[in-house]
């Protein structure tokens, strides 16, 4: 019994985990109440999610404002960007169903595919910036990239994204299932979407070394065209600390002293 509620035990692992997406839950829940901050939010939570997945931990309070702050800028215009995409879509399938207007049912799947593509894009665009080192600009379009070239991976962050919306809709009563989606219907798809984009991200990074840490950000400024493959995507420098890109991913290392996110 004393091994089963060791620290390093398998269950004490599996709650600590639970604990630290409850409290990292409810950090962001709390962060993106203000609206325009949700890009800050949802940035800083894939920071700490890539972290844990990567069996790299920290403080999470520390590690979740560091980088809300440092990202905070970027994340913002990003999340100005989808702002105004989804209220545009929004408008539009509004005016389609209560317009009272006929429209071809075609134009309603468009917009719906749109909508997805852009929930995927944005997923990894905020990933994205909690990692690496970019223009706005930049980090839009290897976002799109991303998404295309890591296809059935993004359509199964698009599922888990929209599960506990999925799940709401059909409970019939939100006091059903609002407790849980309260504590965990941000983290935990978070959690699932980072376990399936830090493969990716990982080939878009350089090889480790000893004098890097883990927590170095990355910049390759443009994109390679290649078909099919997730390498095709830039990737990052030392977080706010911009550093000579290398010509591909993987290949180089920052010019001096780059500035880290967190020392874990």
């Amino acid at each position: 019994m004393g091994k089963i509620f060791d620290l390093d035990s398998p269950i004490m692992r599996v709650m600590n985990r639970i604990a630290d997406l409850l409290i990292l839950n409810m950090i962001t829940l709390i962060c993106c109440l203000p609206v325009i901050t949700i890009g800050a939010a949802l940035t800083a939570m894939h920071s700490v999610l890539l972290k844990m997945v990567r069996n790299k931990d920290s403080y999470i309070f520390r590690s979740y404002f560091q980088s809300f702050k440092q990202n905070f800028r970027q994340a913002t215009a990003l999340w100005l960007i989808f702002l105004a995409a989804f209220l545009f879509i929004g408008y539009d399938l509004y005016l389609i169903m209560y317009s009272g207007m006929q429209f071809p049912k075609i134009v309603v799947w468009l917009l719906l595919i749109v909508a997805a593509a852009l929930i995927m894009i944005s997923i990894y665009a905020f990933a994205l910036e909690a990692r690496f080192v970019n223009t706005v600009r930049t980090t839009f379009n290897n976002a799109v990239i991303l998404m295309i070239a890591a296809f059935p991976r993004s359509l199964g962050m698009l599922a888990i994204t929209l599960l506990p919306v999925v799940l709401l809709y059909f409970s019939g009563t939100i006091m059903q299932l609002f407790p849980l989606l309260v504590m965990f219907g941000i983290s935990v798809p978070g959690y699932v979407c980072a376990l399936l984009y830090s493969p990716v991200f990982k080939k878009l990074e350089p090889p480790e070394e000893d004098n890097i840490t883990p927590d170095d950000q990355w910049t390759v400024e443009e994109v390679p065209e290649e078909n099919g493959a997730a390498e095709e995507v830039s990737a990052g420098a030392a977080e706010n600390a911009p550093a000579q890109a290398p010509e591909a991913p993987g290949e180089g290392a920052p010019d001096g002293g780059t500035e880290q996110k967190e020392t874990i």
